[in-house]
């Protein structure tokens, strides 16, 4: 029973750590070098809120897809960094700013913000 027992929580943990580091979310407030955002859910459903902190040396660049990898990447970084980041989350309101959050090993500095990942509004045909 031992053995299963640990056996059980080291697979929790292993878990755990594979499924952290990528968020993929709304970017809805940035207070200081708090950033909180809405993680995608469910369609139809909205998805959980966090609230991180944001590194001193974190990256924030323009995500490119990659058809192949079908992800969201690392493209060139945004000029003006957090701030510009900051007007772009204002602006858009309740809704948020669309990006992929990548945080450290602990899951509690973000990294990296991958901003993009919207739909592209499609052309009328006119």
């Amino acid at each position: 029973m031992r053995k299963f027992v640990c056996a059980a929580v080291v697979t929790a943990f292993a878990v755990s750590v594979a499924m952290s580091g990528e968020y993929a979310g709304r970017i809805t407030k940035i207070d200081g070098d708090k950033v909180t955002f809405v993680k995608k859910g469910k369609k139809g459903e909205k998805g959980e809120e966090m609230t991180l902190t944001l590194a001193k040396d974190a990256k924030i660049v323009k995500g490119k897809f990659d058809k192949e990898t079908k992800k969201l990447v690392a493209g060139d970084a945004i000029e003006g960094g957090k701030a510009t980041l900051s007007t772009q989350v204002k602006d858009s309101g309740e809704k948020g700013v669309a990006a992929l959050i990548v945080t450290d090993d602990a899951d509690k500095n973000i990294t990296e913000i991958r901003v993009g990942g919207g739909k592209k509004k499609k052309k009328d045909a006119n």
